[in-house]
């Protein structure tokens, strides 16, 4: 079996069950991934997981890892009224926050091969979502999806969660 593929059983506890590749445990090839350098996540998660040569990425918003505010500004205040804000500085964190995640885990945006993007207001901010992203990804053309959702967990408008592979 190539080193990048794995086996599990699907009925044993994931937690508790051997991982293994060509020759034996993956050890430090496996596991979760928790940088200092990203924002704190929401809730008991990783920032992301490595698989052999693989890391998935959780879902990772714009919030600046010092002072957990968002650039771009809200979506709503706490009353949960609308705000104004700006996609393309919220999307930019959010692939800034990324990269940061990737290149601890010893990976880099060039590195993706798939991205799943949410956005809480697809009418609206589509295109100055698009703008930003095609200045990271028009060379590296991973496989993306863009979908809208109702609501994320905090008042941003756009989240990544992104699959990569490990130089």
């Amino acid at each position: 079996m190539p080193d990048d593929e794995v086996e599990t059983d699907p009925d044993e506890d994931y937690g508790h069950s051997m991982i293994s590749h060509a020759g034996g445990a993956l050890g430090t090839a496996a596991g979760p991934i928790i940088s200092e350098d990203a924002p704190e996540p929401v809730g008991a998660y990783a920032h992301a997981f490595r698989i052999g040569k693989t890391i998935y990425v959780s879902g990772t918003g714009p919030r600046d890892p010092a002072t957990n505010e968002i650039p771009g500004g809200p979506i709503h205040d706490e009353e949960g009224n609308p705000l104004d804000y700006d996609i393309r500085a919220q999307t930019r964190a959010v692939i800034e926050n990324i990269e940061t995640i990737l290149e601890g885990a010893g990976s880099n945006l060039g590195r993706i091969i798939d991205c799943l993007v949410f956005l809480v207001d697809m009418e609206r901010d589509f295109d100055g979502y698009n703008e930003v992203y095609n200045e990271y990804f028009a060379d590296i053309l991973s496989a993306r999806t863009t979908v809208a959702v109702s609501a994320l967990p905090t008042p941003i408008a756009v989240e990544f969660k992104v699959i990569a592979r490990v130089e």
